[in-house]
């Protein structure tokens, strides 16, 4: 599994539309081929800034699949007016406690 982690910079006032515009554009990525899970995260210290955390099978199911198919034109077509900088990294699990009970 692939964690695609991307920092997204909204221009000032726009958290609203753009999470209206990212309840639209959803269904377009859990359409794509090895796509998993995703969540989107908004920064509490800094208003304008977002995460999403897409989880994928492999690399390849985001850089190639995703990025080169026809629905992301739609994808970037609907939030990347959004954006007024953002950064995309992809991360290899090495270790996870996420099931970990706390007693």
């Amino acid at each position: 599994m692939i964690l695609e982690i991307a920092i997204l910079n909204l221009h000032p006032g726009q958290q609203t539309a753009y999470k209206a515009a990212f309840q639209r554009a959803a269904p377009i990525i859990r359409a794509s081929p090895g796509y998993l899970s995703h969540e989107l995260q908004h920064c509490l210290e800094t208003p304008d800034r977002y995460v999403l955390l897409v989880r994928w099978q492999t690399l390849e199911d985001h850089t190639v699949g995703f990025r080169g198919s026809v629905p992301y034109q739609t994808w970037r077509e609907i939030l990347h007016p959004f954006y007024a900088s953002f950064s995309v990294e992809h991360y290899e699990l090495v270790e996870s406690e996420a099931n970990r009970q706390v007693s």
